[in-house]
């Protein structure tokens, strides 16, 4: 048989752990085969390269077991194990593996009870409220199954952030290692614009002359350096952008392609993106503006604001720890707060109402802040006391008045009765802003991405609540939530409001989901100065104790 690209043999590995899962195979072997498929779909050379040069076990989550198995689907496009698995079960059941949620065992309950063998027969069942009266499956399923299948047909290949993240970090440390004669290697594509989930994996290197790099699973543009600006610029998109920036230049005579910059035959720039727009008398468009937004026009009136970045953020204000459902302890996720350059950690455990995620009783609460007296005499920090505090169906908060006084700051969330009406789940979220005692209003739409959609809201009219009460609108920045969506975030700043960029940290590894909670803080065009975590520790405080002198 034909060798066959990396793309299908990534896909096949892929069937290789959904229908082991099926058989009850060991979960963490399944994660194993899944994290080295996603490595397969970001290849950056040829596989049978990596094949011959025996490099298999250094790409990412390949150790020598899974090398043994991409080698022989690579080679003959299939395996042994795969075949008798595939006796199981038909292969349109391996589509419903694309319902966010849908676990092994419920899959091959749908198969065997049902017939189900495709999403299209999945949805038909639904509809016809077969799947309501199965033991084992039941009507909440059916409901959640019909709402996932839309999610389904609009996330297709794309990518959550950290997940592309990886890949391409580890695409350019390939390429580098392949092609040293490539001087400069950067990501371009949907991911170097910021987007939430990413479908572009591309990659621009400079050579000594354009050439391309066929039958990997990455695009990878290979340039000059007298064209690279240009060629960065055209790879990283987005197509609305460059389709509005052609049309600007246009408009002045010019003519803008990948190749660069021109007036007539004469090439005006090309070497870099800062040179095209100074060329064509625009202010510097970062990234993750370049939408087709109206950035164009108000980089021609200079109007675009300085983004926030990494660096103007100063502490943390929603995070969790093994009170509730973290798995670290306040003191564990304090140190390496500080450890990372943070002036402070805010803690914000579950309420009482969570008992999902072990909420805090009021005697646990005492604990809590009696510990973090006891660390703030010695801490080389400051640990602040806050909540998550749940906003219960009538938009009260989770615990009365005089307990949330307590706390340094709360963060109000709905985690709970996610399908009322519009009306009146706006109404709720709005009651919980009125509260004096909240500070933060935690993810406010409740969207999981390639999850579930968030709650129907009328968001224009919870981001005017946000601005009268004073209350900051987190951007909450962990890669499955990245709420607000940014597309929101130039609304709620002509309201007037407020940002809080926070991780939602439950270990100290997703401390680091700061950083992309910055990236749709950037791409919303938001600057440092109307956000509450870039303020100084000293600012913060005082800004917290107007908000309780004025409440």
């Amino acid at each position: 048989m034909a060798k066959i690209d990396p793309r299908t043999v990534a896909s096949l590995l892929r069937e290789y752990a959904q229908r082991a899962s099926m058989r009850g195979d060991n979960p963490y072997r399944t994660k194993a085969y899944l994290r080295a498929a996603d490595s397969l779909m970001a290849l950056s050379q040829p596989l049978d390269r990596i094949i011959a040069a025996g490099a298999l076990t250094k790409i990412p989550g390949i150790g020598d077991a899974i090398a043994d198995i991409v080698t022989k689907l690579y080679q003959t496009g299939t395996h042994p194990s795969l075949e008798k698995l595939r006796e199981d079960v038909p292969a349109g059941v391996m589509e419903l593996f694309a319902i966010p949620g849908l676990r092994p065992d419920k899959i091959l309950k749908l198969h065997q009870a049902l017939g189900v063998n495709s999403l299209a027969e999945l949805e038909a069942a639904a509809r016809e409220d077969r799947i309501r009266p199965v033991k084992g499956l039941g009507a909440a399923l059916q409901t959640k199954l019909l709402q996932n299948l839309a999610i389904v047909r609009s996330g297709e290949t794309q990518l959550h952030l950290h997940k592309a993240a990886a890949l391409l970090h580890h695409a350019v440390i390939s390429v580098k290692q392949q092609h040293p004669e490539f001087s400069r290697v950067e990501i371009a594509g949907d991911f170097r614009r910021g987007c939430e989930l990413v479908s572009d994996l591309a990659l621009v290197a400079q050579g000594r002359k354009s050439t391309g790099i066929e039958d990997t699973t990455l695009r990878l543009v290979v340039t000059d350096r007298k064209h690279f600006g240009a060629s960065l610029l055209e790879a990283t998109g987005s197509a609305d952008h460059l389709e509005q920036l052609k049309t600007f230049a246009a408009d002045k005579g010019y003519t803008l392609s990948a190749d660069g910059l021109r007036r007539g035959r004469k090439l005006i720039a090309s070497a870099t993106e800062e040179e095209i727009y100074q060329a064509l008398d625009l202010q510097f468009i970062e990234p993750e503006l370049r939408e087709g937004r109206g950035e164009i026009e108000r980089a021609a009136k200079q109007k675009l604001p300085a983004l926030i970045r990494d660096e103007d953020l100063h502490g943390i204000l929603h995070s969790h720890t093994t009170a509730s459902d973290g798995t670290e302890t306040l003191e564990a996720m304090a140190e390496a707060a500080r450890r990372r350059g943070f002036d402070y950690y805010g803690v914000a455990d579950h309420s009482q109402s969570a008992h999902y995620a072990g909420g805090l009783s009021l005697q646990e609460i005492a604990e809590q802040h009696r510990e973090a007296d006891r660390l703030n005499n010695a801490y080389n920090g400051r640990i602040l006391k806050g909540i998550e505090a749940d906003i219960l169906a009538d938009g009260s908060l989770d615990y009365p008045n005089h307990i949330l006084e307590q706390f340094d700051f709360v963060v109000a969330s709905v985690h709970s009765r996610f399908k009322l009406p519009k009306k009146e789940q706006t109404e709720r979220i709005i009651e919980a802003i009125g509260n004096p005692r909240t500070t933060i209003i935690g993810h406010m739409t409740g969207r999981q991405l390639l999850r579930r959609p968030g709650y129907d809201l009328d968001v224009d009219k919870v981001l005017k609540a946000c601005a009268k009460h004073g209350v900051a609108v987190e951007i909450n920045a962990h890669p499955w939530r990245l709420d607000l969506d940014w597309r929101w975030h130039q609304k709620a700043l002509d309201q007037g409001c407020i940002f809080s960029i926070n991780p939602d940290a439950h270990s100290i590894r997703e401390l680091d989901h700061m950083h992309w909670g910055v990236e749709m803080a950037r791409k919303g065009g938001v600057p440092a100065k109307r956000v509450l975590n870039a303020m100084r520790l000293t600012a913060l405080l005082a800004h917290l104790a107007r908000r309780r002198q004025t409440s």
